[in-house]
Parts: C-alpha cells; sequence; structure tokens
C-alpha cells in the first residue's frame, strides 16, 4: 500500500488567550501520527504568561524555538520541585507523568514545539494533558465536599480553593511577580542545549548536526524518544539516510525553507515538496530522506521514537556504497570497472551535509 505524507502546520486551535496559546497537529489531519504512535503541539507564552502545572499521558522531549522561560518540575512520587531556566535552542525532555508549569518572565514571546511517543495515551498520536487547577483543573472536578474533607476545609475555605481561578489552561499574570529561583543542584541532567556550536558533526559552507540521545540523557532510555538537530546553509543538502532500527520520527521545520524528498518501498517517492518555517512531516520506519534547503538556509528540529537511533547513511564513508565489493558495486548498477572506481572514490569520505557547489 502507498503511504500518503504531508507537510502540515499545526492544525487545531487547543487554547488561546492573553496569556498565550496551544496549537497541536491531529491525526485527523496527518494520520500517520496515530500509526507512528507519535505527537506534537506548540506552546505560545507571551510576557508573563503562566501555564498551570499539569502531567500528560505521554512522554515527549519539548525544544524552545525562541524566547526564555522558567520551567518547574515534579517527578512522579516525588514531594520536590525543580526549577530551570530554559532558552532558544534548549531541549529538555518530560517523562510521562511529571509534573510542569511553564512561565515567561521576559519580554518577547516565547515558542517552544513538543513532540511525544503516544503508544500508552488514552488516544494514539494525541497528548493529553491533565490539569491540577484552574476552569479545567482536577480539584473542580472534585467538588467542594470532598475537597474540604481532603484538607480538613470549611465549605466555604473549599469552595474559595476550588473557584477563585477562572483561568484555563493559560493566564497572563501581573506585573511584578516572582518566580522561584533555579535550583542549582540538580541530582541528573535535566536540559541541554542542541542548537550549540559543540556538535556531532559540522561541514564548513554546509552546516551541522546535532544529536540528544540516552548517552546524553539517561532518562530517554525509559522515554523512548531521542533528539536530533541539522542547520543548513543555503541551497546545501542533508544527504539521504534512514533510521535502520525501524523505528518512526517527526521533522519539524524550525526555520527556513527548502525541498524534502523521502523514497520509500518501489523506489518511488513518496514525499517531493517544498516546506516551510512551522511544518511538521512525520516519516515512518525505513524510509529514506533527503533535504536541499532554499537560498536563506534552514533548520530542522527532528524526534525519533528510540533512545538510541541507527541512521544508515546512502552516501559517504559509511554508507553500503563504500562497503560493497567491487563485484558486488558492477553486478547491482551494471556498469564498467571504471565508472565502479569512480563511484567508489566519491564515496571515500564523510558526506553526511553536501556543501552548495560554487
Amino acid at each position: 500500500m502507498e503511504i500518503k505524507l504531508v507537510a502540515e502546520k499545526a492544525d487545531q486551535t487547543v487554547y488561546e488567550g492573553e496569556g498565550g496559546a496551544y496549537y497541536a497537529w491531529t491525526p485527523s489531519k496527518s494520520p500517520l501520527l496515530s500509526e507512528s504512535k507519535l505527537g506534537a503541539g506548540k506552546l505560545i507564552l507571551h510576557p508573563l504568561g503562566f501555564a498551570f502545572p499539569h502531567f500528560f499521558d505521554s512522554s515527549k522531549i519539548a525544544y524552545v524555538l525562541q524566547g526564555s522561560c522558567t520551567v518547574g518540575l515534579v517527578a512522579s512520587n516525588s514531594a520536590e520541585e525543580t526549577v530551570v531556566v530554559i532558552k532558544k535552542g534548549d531541549v529538555i525532555p518530560l517523562p510521562r507523568g511529571q509534573i510542569s508549569w511553564w512561565f515567561n518572565g521576559g519580554d518577547t514571546d516565547l515558542t517552544i514545539i513538543f513532540v511525544c511517543e503516544t503508544s500508552k495515551a488514552q488516544v494514539a498520536g494525541e497528548m493529553g494533558y491533565f490539569f491540577l487547577a484552574g476552569a479545567q483543573g482536577m480539584l473542580r472536578g472534585f467538588q467542594s465536599d470532598i475537597v474540604a474533607k481532603l484538607f480538613d476545609l470549611n465549605n466555604k475555605e473549599a469552595e474559595d480553593l476550588i473557584n477563585s481561578q477562572p483561568g484555563s489552561l493559560i493566564v497572563k499574570l501581573r506585573n511584578g511577580i516572582e518566580f522561584p529561583k533555579p535550583t542549582e543542584d540538580f541530582k541528573e541532567k535535566v536540559y541541554a542545549a542542541i542548537d550549540t556550536p559543540r556538535v556531532d558533526v559540522v561541514v564548513k559552507g554546509g552546516g551541522i548536526i546535532n544529536s540528544l540521545t540516552e548517552k546524553e540523557f539517561p532518562v530517554l532510555v525509559g522515554m523512548g524518544l531521542s533528539a536530533r538537530f541539522v542547520r543548513l546553509k543555503g541551497k546545501a543538502m542533508l544527504a539521504p539516510s534512514y533510521v535502520a532500527d525501524g523505528t518512526g520520527r517527526v521533522i519539524y521545520v524550525a526555520k527556513g525553507s527548502g525541498r524534502i524528498r523521502v523514497v520509500g518501498k518501489g523506489g518511488k517517492p513518496s514525499f517531493d515538496d517544498g516546506v516551510e518555517e512551522g511544518e511538521l512531516i512525520v516519516l515512518p520506519q525505513f524510509l529514506a530522506t533527503a533535504v536541499i534547503a532554499d537560498e536563506g538556509g534552514m533548520e530542522l528540529f527532528s524526534v525519533i521514537n528510540s533512545s538510541k537511533p541507527t541512521f544508515e547513511q546512502l552516501v559517504g564513508n559509511v554508507s553500503v556504497w563504500k562497503a560493497l565489493s567491487s563485484v558486488g558495486l558492477q553486478s547491482v548498477l551494471n556498469i564498467s570497472p571504471e565508472l565502479e572506481q569512480l563511484f567508489k572514490e566519491k564515496n571515500t569520505k564523510s558526506l553526511m551535509i553536501i556543501p552548495p557547489r560554487n
């Protein structure tokens, strides 16, 4: 069966208000989300915007596209809060069931993309959020009679506790409010910069590749996720590759525009079209993908539903073309020894990113 791939911007407005907004990609527009057990959403917090404490039914990775914010984290079965400040280029893993809140104390908007693994979610392909307070909070759902008994309050105190906050999901707080300072000592790594000068691959005139896997974040082992960041300069190409361990991935265009070509079974393109900032494409297992940036360059953020993915290159010194014997290459390609030798010579160096030709 032919796989239909699409590149889409977030198609559902979950919430919009004075403090910010939340948008989601849904399986109705991107059916491969549910099939690949992945989901995605985008959070925007305006200055003084505060996203209420909540937990979620899917492990996810957050990537800061712009701005900075203070994040509060409470692990499952913990009475301790960890507070961090994250900024553009940072990635923060969020295990299923962890409680978090988000506050933008800066002067500009904060934008974050979330990608999650939804195999245990209530709805495959969608992130489910459960808020502790506010108009959609759990306290309000239990109502004042139970809340009064739980916390040993009188009826008025219980009513005030559950009904004083009319906001839902995100609110704008007053000027001058101060949240806790960042926690100084972490028991384990909480976040890291993926858009950083210290990267896995640097190609002069071409771009960079950087990854965050279970090696950098042991917590990713239990989450079954990892992340990859690619920056391509104008007209540079991300050489074709696929995830060899059979896991799917999501690619989000964080900046700029370009063209993505995806090839699957039968040697036919499953997708061959232009993509632009804000669009997301879901890639099922084993499909090979190449990307060419437009003149202005582009940035891609990917999440793979494996904590230690294996990328198989289709060009360069770590590709199958370099590994195959001369007789194997000549036979499979039906070429002369002279062309086979030239082809081998062209695959003697790393070609993960190919700079534009002059």
